[in-house]
């Protein structure tokens, strides 16, 4: 797991990211080291270029691909206004999964148009919300919410639709990130599916534009897509095929990941031999667009060796959740000694025995005052982030061009206090 290999940054870092003559890591023009005494750590350090770039690449291939597209950023994977904000500027859509993401999506300043509902149990408030907005689809998921949204469509009004459907197939990814099998809690089975597609055209309220799928994330392996999709081809002909997102991405420098290139050009290719040419084909990438920008920055508090070398920082599952949640695997480094040597667990700070951040890291000499740099935490680490212990949450730093500016700032006691009556 070397940072460096053969003179270069492997790819699990941020576009343009170095290593200066000291070994010190160079994030967006910025020394790490600075960043870390400038604001503190733990910190997101967000890359800005590497994140617009993944943005148009999104954008280019679809446009090499497919003559009607829309690519929308899943929201949840970095619910951050000045996160989203960029990705608008981009030209991008917005998925939102719940009223407090439709609020951050327009204060990023999408169009309202623009934003689509997703929800396995949409409140009657946040479909209100979501309605009074003037949003562009509300993914259906269920018969309930059917009932719900004709009561709540003004007469005379109606409102764009999609229907998600649940094709049964499950990809090779882990079981808590798969959604698209037979036992899902999300969208209609495909038995279900025609009874909820007759009624939905047979209602003055809706209109219905289309089927949406979403199989699961973190897929490495795009060939589960055809069966999928073969499934939802069964069941009629409408305008938009939305295929959900769920490319994976590379967390360690021993994976790898299909390119954006050849994800899109499978997923668009299917459409038209599954369905026919002439269709609008929309994609929700998540974590393939957000995970790569981000480094988050710890500092050594300890080292301890019993049966293991336990090195502890100070953040863990309070910034980054998903190694405890499902085993999610990172790599890390110590700034300004790029090697490695000591193979130890980089332990977090809160009381559970499973707060490890990376099992087996190999790490130069580890001692405490050290900053700690992880990569491609950029999906899920602040959409997940607690104050578990009293933690506060880190600050989101963003840079370009050897500027660093905060644009988020880390909580303090007195946000942890301010809901208190």
């Amino acid at each position: 797991m070397a940072l460096v290999q053969e003179g270069t940054v492997s790819h699990v870092w941020p576009l343009g990211t170095t290593v200066d003559e000291r070994g010190v890591l160079q994030l967006g023009g910025c020394d790490a080291l600075e960043l870390a005494r400038e604001f503190g750590t733990p910190a997101y350090i967000v890359v800005e270029d590497d994140l617009r770039t993944r943005a148009r690449a999104f954008l280019d291939a679809f446009e090499r691909h497919a003559a009607d597209y829309e690519v929308h950023v899943a929201s949840k994977s970095f619910p951050s206004s000045p996160v989203l904000r960029v990705l608008a500027e981009e030209g991008l859509a917005c998925d939102v999964a719940g009223g407090g993401e439709l609020a951050i999506a327009l204060r990023a300043g999408f169009e309202p148009g623009r934003i689509h509902l997703h929800g396995n149990a949409k409140t009657e408030r946040e479909l209100r919300e979501a309605l009074h907005a003037g949003i562009g689809d509300i993914v259906i998921d269920n018969f309930d919410e059917i009932d719900a949204l004709e009561r709540l469509i003004p007469h005379g009004s109606h409102q764009r639709v999609l229907i998600r459907v649940a094709p049964g197939v499950s990809p090779d990814t882990h079981p808590k990130i798969s959604t698209g099998g037979p036992n899902t809690k999300f969208g209609f089975s495909t038995h279900d599916a025609p009874e909820a597609i007759r009624r939905l055209q047979a209602s003055d309220r809706f209109d219905l534009d289309g089927l949406h799928m979403h199989i699961g994330s973190q897929i490495l392996d795009i060939a589960p897509f055809r069966p999928a999709l073969e499934a939802m081809a069964r069941l009629g002909e409408f305008r938009t095929w939305n295929l959900g997102g769920g490319l994976g991405v590379a967390y360690t420098s021993e994976q790898s990941a299909p390119s954006i290139e050849d994800y899109v050009k499978n997923k668009v290719s299917l459409v038209e031999e599954l369905i026919g040419p002439g269709h609008r084909v929309a994609d929700e990438p998540g974590r393939a667009l957000v995970a790569h920008c981000c480094v988050t920055l710890y500092t050594v508090q300890s080292v301890k060796r019993n049966v293991a070398t336990w090195v502890a920082v100070d953040g863990g599952m309070s910034d980054n959740l998903r190694p405890m949640l499902y085993g999610a695997r990172y790599e890390a480094h110590v700034v300004g000694r790029p090697g490695g040597g000591t193979v130890c667990h980089l332990a977090g700070k809160h009381c559970e025995s499973g707060d490890v951040l990376v099992h087996d890291a190999d790490l130069a000499d580890p001692r405490p005052g050290d900053v700690i740099a992880t990569p491609v935490t950029g999906a899920y680490g602040h959409s997940m982030a607690n104050n578990y212990n009293g933690g506060l949450r880190p600050p989101i730093v963003f840079v370009k061009d050897g500027d660093a500016r905060e644009v988020v700032r880390r909580e303090t006691y007195d946000d942890l206090l301010v809901r208190d009556a």
